[in-house]
């Protein structure tokens, strides 16, 4: 059996931080792993912008809850998980992801967890470990499952690499210029037919 790995902002459900950056008018909250490629200095950014405004998780919270996953998405998750075992690797965290999983049929979703005062207040993240995607994929290919991986972003980049094979989706010209050997798609059908090529069956759309 083949892993398809999946990133999860960008890909299946829309980017949180903008979408809270939209409602609070926090214009730097808009920059994401597209933008930035060192996660800590995003976090840190995100973190002290927070402070600043007095916002915590449950004002993230009550946007999230408003969101839901992009168009195809459902559909796309459904379609893979019939030819795939499907396994979500993300840098979000399982305080705002829980909502939108229920939404998606809760497949497999390995991410961070936030360290939260009892006031509501972010204080600090926990990062699962370092390179947590990459590092997925290396630990899927020691129990020698072939991995098919997708993403949208710099912090994608090195699981595409790992993974048997890489699709670019959803991605920025400026992530599809610095990483021209992975393909780069942006529908869900376009996809389906990326994964069918990196797989080595012989499955149809």
């Amino acid at each position: 059996m083949e892993l398809a790995c999946l990133d999860l902002e960008g890909v299946l459900i829309p980017e949180i931080w903008i979408k809270f950056a939209e409602k609070t008018g926090i214009e730097a909250l808009k920059a994401t792993t597209r933008d930035i490629s060192c996660y800590d200095e995003l976090m840190t950014m995100r973190l002290n912008e927070l402070d600043k405004a007095g916002l915590g998780l449950n004002e993230i919270q009550e946007v999230i809850a408003t969101l839901s996953p992009l168009e195809g998405a459902q559909e796309f998750i459904n379609w893979l998980r019939e030819r795939f075992q499907v396994v979500i690797l993300s840098d979000t965290f399982y305080e705002f992801a829980a909502p939108l999983m229920a939404q998606l049929g809760y497949p497999t979703l390995l991410c961070h967890k936030l360290t939260v005062s009892e006031t509501g207040k972010i204080v600090g993240y926990n990062i699962r470990q370092a390179n947590p995607k990459r590092q997925s994929i290396v630990a899927f290919k020691s129990l020698y499952y072939r991995t098919i991986a997708a993403g949208d972003s710099y912090n994608d980049t090195t699981m595409l690499a790992e993974a048997d094979a890489g699709i670019l989706f959803h991605a920025p010209d400026n992530v599809i210029a610095e990483f021209p050997q992975f393909p780069a798609v942006h529908t869900f059908e376009d996809l389906k037919k990326e994964f069918i090529k990196a797989s080595n069956r012989d499955l149809t759309l």
